[in-house]
């Protein structure tokens, strides 16, 4: 249901009333208005802002002002962060951080010994981090099997030599750990911080919060809005030009749009996708960028009306992509594979384009092919196959993108599914929960290598959303994880096949990212993996 255009307006009011009491409460009771950014998170709102607990990209879009890790990537490239350089052993198995003299937020000292309680806890097991599946990716010695429950915390490869020292040890090279360090999981976290509220509540508490990045938390309503504002304890203050950040959470892109519009938000991640070919062809605030994350749909392969592989890939082939992708107008690259282009391999190619479709076209050319499979299943032009719900979190983007797929199945195989919505916090829930029929998935790598997208549909993954097992596919992505060079892309690029063979899940298409930006906002950053960075924007009011 949309909101009211009163409602929103007094709103919005109020997050601004509300950001100059939170900053007069930090202490910043000359807060300039020329130095305030509005910005649309497009969501209802982060699950949780704690680093070791988020597992959603809103979250990373919040943690990425509020916390730093070792190094940021903006625009495609690492820049140090905390970390002023790094060394590498000569077998490239031991990597040495420097780091550089930094403040939490209440001006207490930042040391190594934070990344090193930080890191073991976000892989504790009693924790219960959604993103503990990824210490098996950065081959830390120990890490794995601490995340796993079967080894010890005190035996994994992290130790700090000094204060400003820290020493990793890995298993094996791994050419993407350093550029991985830029992923919020690995920011760190104040030990007396985390304990003074219970599960990660503390990171959004403005009473409770400490945290080391650009900017701290001032405010945060539940299901409206936040504030943060400039943290005058991180290192890099003096080039912070923001005063404060508003923050709204507007999940209804027409409503975030017309904001915009009426000069209430000067920054929005989404726009409604009827508008996106006009602002492509007419308006220079509109920006486009490539991103390396696939949109699709995860069967719940728990429920027997998908234990065929021949339905799950009628309903593949039965999608015309192409036609998706231009209703959407955003740019986005119609997904035959699960892997979006961007990422080469080991020979320089592009690891997508090297892979092939593996039979799914980008058009409607097999829905011949997807009509015999499915009466080969037993279901002759549908008849007889039951009712499903295909569920997708309240979106604009979504629900199209859903109605068009629904139509597309009922036109070319005479399946008939409905459609349902559910905000994103419950659909989460409800996802992970496999309490779903078929459900909207959407990944975007966490590291700069395949194995970012492909890792997470190893059986013992926490996003493993349809419930896949496949031990060859296992086997072949532990293999990859331990192997570089031509060793490491040979076992992607099978186990890639098989996933494509098996279909636990149907690619519509790869992401790209559309901001809307007024010109007012000057210098701010985007990085590769899909988060904005706002640690050196300005306003020119």
């Amino acid at each position: 249901m949309k909101m009211k255009w009163n409602a929103v307006i007094i709103s919005f009011a109020a997050i601004v009333c509300l950001a100059a009491a939170g900053c007069a409460k930090n202490g910043k009771t000359d807060m300039d208005p020329a130095k305030v950014l509005n910005w649309n998170l497009s969501s209802s709102g982060p699950q949780t802002l704690d680093p070791g607990l988020n597992g959603a990209s809103d979250g990373g879009d919040v943690g990425n002002q509020i916390f730093e890790g070792l190094v940021r990537e903006q625009n495609g490239k690492v820049v140090p962060g905390i970390a002023e350089s790094w060394t590498f052993s000569n077998d490239d198995k031991t990597i040495t951080f420097h780091l550089r003299d930094s403040r939490w937020s209440d001006g207490s000292k930042l040391t190594a010994h934070d990344f090193i309680y930080s890191w073991k806890r976000a892989m504790d097991p009693a924790t219960a981090s959604e993103y503990s599946w990824i210490w098996e990716y950065t081959n830390v010695v120990g890490a794995q099997k601490a995340a796993e429950g079967n080894g010890s915390l005190d035996a994994v490869g992290i130790k700090a030599l000094d204060d400003y020292t820290l020493e990793v040890n890995l298993n094996y090279p791994t050419a993407y750990f350093v550029s991985l360090m830029a992923f919020y999981h690995f920011h760190p976290v104040k030990e007396s911080a985390v304990k003074a509220g219970p599960d990660g509540t503390w990171a959004s508490n403005p009473e409770l919060f400490v945290g080391n990045g650009p900017f701290m938390v001032s405010r945060y309503t539940i299901g409206e809005g936040m504030t943060v504002v400039k943290n005058p304890n991180y290192w890099n203050a003096e080039n912070v030009k923001l005063d404060a950040i508003n923050i709204a959470f507007i999940d209804d892109h027409s409503t975030a749009y017309q904001a915009y519009k009426n000069g209430e938000l000067d920054f929005i991640n989404e726009v409604p996708p009827a508008e996106v070919p006009r602002l492509i062809a007419e308006d220079p605030e509109f920006y486009v960028f490539p991103l390396l994350g696939t949109y699709y749909y995860n069967f719940n392969l728990d429920l027997d009306i998908w234990k065929d592989v021949k339905v799950r890939r009628a309903l593949t082939l039965a999608i015309d992509r192409n036609k998706i992708v231009e209703v959407l107008a955003k740019g986005n690259i119609s997904a035959s594979g699960f892997v979006p282009p961007g990422f080469p391999d080991h020979q320089g190619k592009d690891f997508a384009e090297t892979a092939g479709n593996y039979g799914i076209p980008a058009d409607s050319s097999k829905v011949e092919e997807a009509k015999s499979l499915l009466a080969e299943a037993g279901y002759p032009n549908g008849e007889g196959f039951p009712k499903f719900i295909l569920l997708y979190n309240t979106s604009e983007g979504h629900q199209l993108v859903a109605e068009m797929v629904q139509e597309m199945w009922k036109i070319n195989l005479g399946i008939v599914c409905d459609l349902e919505n559910q905000e994103w916090a419950v659909f989460q829930d409800t996802r992970k929960e496999g309490d779903y029929d078929m459900a909207r998935g959407g990944w975007l790598t966490d590291f700069l290598d395949p194995m970012g997208l492909l890792a997470i549909f190893q059986s013992n993954n926490a996003y493993n959303d349809p419930n896949y097992y496949n031990d060859k596919y296992d086997a072949l992505i532990s293999a990859a994880n331990i192997s570089i060079g031509a060793n490491h892309f040979d076992q992607l690029y099978a186990a890639q096949e098989i996933l494509m063979a098996d279909l636990p899940v149907i690619p519509v298409y790869h992401y790209t990212d559309d901001y809307l930006s007024s010109p007012q906002v000057k210098n701010w950053k985007r990085s590769m993996l899909g988060t904005v960075d706002f640690s050196v924007a300005y306003m020119e009011r």
